[in-house]
């Protein structure tokens, strides 16, 4: 299903669970959260179930690959590169599987895999997966070595960190920036070549998508915290809607 035309928006609905958990109980459920995304016009739902549950839980995501059946939209699960968590995405088998870095100490993802140094580790994971009917993802760098190692496994799809592009235009370091966004407008070029489809996320806003958007060789762009934090103004609804216009028009501008 793909309704922001040329593009689709993944909307990751992971710091629901994050506000939840912060005070314990049932509320804000991140299930309830997905239903909004979907009637917003949300091409597909994000959640990353950590090792630490920090967020999402097991019952969180077995309930949203029920809900993302039952409508009929992708579910991309996130998922760290180990053995507990490859077992319980084979069993959920949602649309897709990204398999991405996880620190503990970490507040969130803070770069790509290392697909070329976790090769070897790699391969049986993303083949395991594959087996299970799920397209593989993995979260990398736009840089050369990832993508070929990544284009030699059996995983569909790449999905480049944009969040250093992020953190520089958030610091006024617009050449920096400059700099970083050539890297994954290239990066989508090789990827692409590769037979890779190609994919971008993390510290996307309102304020900086557009050149993301506008990069021809992207198919999905995942965003979540922001949009979350922008619920807070102006309403989960409203702030999906919001983001789907500026990257549909981006791409038709």
């Amino acid at each position: 299903m793909q309704r922001s035309g040329s593009i689709r928006l993944g909307v990751n609905i992971d710091h629901v669970a994050t506000l939840r958990n912060a005070r314990g109980g049932i509320h804000p459920d991140p299930v309830d959260a997905a239903k909004v995304a979907i009637m917003a016009g949300a091409d597909g739902i994000t959640a990353h179930l950590r090792e630490d549950r920090r967020h999402i839980t097991d019952d969180d995501m077995a309930r949203l690959a029920a809900l993302c059946e039952e409508e009929n939209i992708p579910l991309n699960m996130e998922l760290a590169a180990t053995e507990e968590m490859v077992a319980i995405a084979a069993r959920l088998k949602p649309h897709a599987a990204c398999i991405v870095p996880e620190r503990r100490e970490e507040r969130t993802t803070e770069g790509g895999l290392d697909v070329a140094g976790l090769h070897n580790r790699l391969v049986p994971m993303i083949a395991q997966l594959a087996d299970a009917g799920c397209r593989v993802s993995l979260f990398i760098e736009a840089q050369p070595h990832q993508i070929d190692a990544a284009a030699s496994t059996r995983a569909e799809i790449v999905e480049f960190h944009t969040g250093a592009y992020a953190h520089a235009l958030d610091d006024g370091d617009e050449a920096k920036a400059d700099t970083i966004l050539a890297q994954l407008r290239e990066g989508g070029r090789m990827a692409q070549a590769a037979g890779l489809e190609v994919h971008y996320g993390h510290g996307l806003t309102f304020e900086n998508v557009v050149p993301i958007a506008q990069i021809a060789e992207a198919k999905e762009l995942n965003i979540g915290h922001f949009i979350i934090g922008e619920a807070v103004f102006m309403g989960l609804q409203p702030a999906i809607e919001k983001m789907a216009s500026i990257i549909r028009d981006a791409r038709v501008g």
